[in-house]
């Protein structure tokens, strides 16, 4: 069994809440609560002059909230809000707290568009071309009926976005306070993520592109059935490694802050190549469906009893079959039930 990279940690205790905790001159800490199995996301400021630039916002919530109010109380104000990606953990305060303090969000365009795309669809019933994507995917019709009754909920997590933004863009170089930060972007998680990298304070703010012992989702989407986000994934990982050096303080949004960030892009790599290779020896032993991948893919079963997992586990089993279909190596023809079945070439 191959072996987790070995991390350094110069900062094993989180920051109590409500609290900031200095990382680096000029940079602080914070972790909100998420109510969820991964049930934290860090944050980060930085001085900006007079006030501070906050980077990702955590999850619209009351505990988030009080914990925000919290900070405010005794932090400098806000000066511009930094949005790495457009997943509620980081985007869903940011509403609130543009609107409370009168300033920017920055984010790149993809991950606001897309932001606005889906809280549109609160309300909405779940679309024909959803449910068809997840009945091509094996789902029984109970699992359907599920997603039926949560379709719709993502823009409960987050306060309304502001009508405009600031672009983030890949080779950016943004004066924050006394220091140069460079945008990095990448995709496969999310579609244009933004990381943020310090070369005379050697940090990188990763978001949720690098992380020190999970790997982030991966999904294809009903959106964009036929796409190979694990395509995108990976020249990512190659793209973080050529243009960031190895001697950075990884600034993470969940988790603890390392150092090692190469060993951890070389073994976040490998382990999706030894998944595809489990994929391979199930495909080999005959047609299978996205769901029956799981196992291959996780290396563990997944259920339906949890909707959110299985929604996770079914969009990243088809980005690792979608993959291998760009490859050559992988076909895929309509099963009777509706379910695609996939083999080897």
């Amino acid at each position: 069994m191959p072996t987790m990279p070995v991390l350094e940690r110069p900062f094993p205790d989180p920051p109590l809440p409500g609290t900031r905790l200095p990382v680096a001159p000029g940079v602080h800490w914070l972790r909100m609560p998420l109510p969820m199995k991964l049930d934290h996301i860090n944050l980060w400021t930085l001085d900006d002059g007079a006030g501070m630039a906050i980077v990702d916002t955590g999850m619209r919530t009351d505990e988030t909230a009080e914990a925000w109010q919290a900070v405010l109380s005794t932090a400098p104000p806000p000066s511009r809000v930094f949005v790495t990606h457009m997943h509620p953990d980081h985007v869903g305060m940011a509403g609130w707290l543009t609107r409370r303090h009168g300033i920017a969000l920055w984010m790149s365009r993809l991950e606001y568009l897309n932001c606005r795309t889906l809280t549109a669809d609160s309300g909405r019933d779940a679309p024909d071309d959803a449910i068809a994507f997840y009945r091509h995917a094996g789902w029984s019709e109970a699992a359907l009926e599920s997603y039926r009754v949560r379709f719709g909920r993502f823009g409960k997590l987050i306060h309304p976005m502001p009508d405009s933004f600031r672009r983030l863009h890949d080779g950016q170089v943004l004066r924050i306070g006394e220091h140069d930060w460079h945008v990095v972007t990448g995709s496969g998680h999310s579609p244009e993520h933004a990381c943020l990298h310090c070369p005379a304070l050697k940090l990188l703010i990763s978001g949720d592109q690098v992380l020190p012992r999970i790997s982030s989702n991966v999904s294809v989407y009903p959106l964009e059935p036929e796409a190979d986000p694990m395509g995108d994934w990976l020249a990512s990982i190659e793209r973080l490694r050529t243009r960031v050096p190895d001697d950075v303080l990884v600034l993470p949004a969940h988790q603890e802050p390392f150092r090692g960030l190469h060993a951890r892009l070389a073994a976040l790599e490998a382990a999706q190549q030894r998944a595809f290779a489990r994929l391979r020896e199930r495909l080999a032993q005959g047609p299978i469906r996205a769901v029956d991948a799981f196992e291959a893919v996780f290396n563990r079963p997944i259920g339906e009893h949890d909707g959110q997992l299985l929604g996770m586990a079914t969009g990243e089993a088809v980005a690792c079959l979608n993959h291998l279909r760009e490859q050559g190596q992988v076909r895929r023809e309509p099963g009777a039930d509706g379910a695609w079945r996939y083999w080897l070439t």
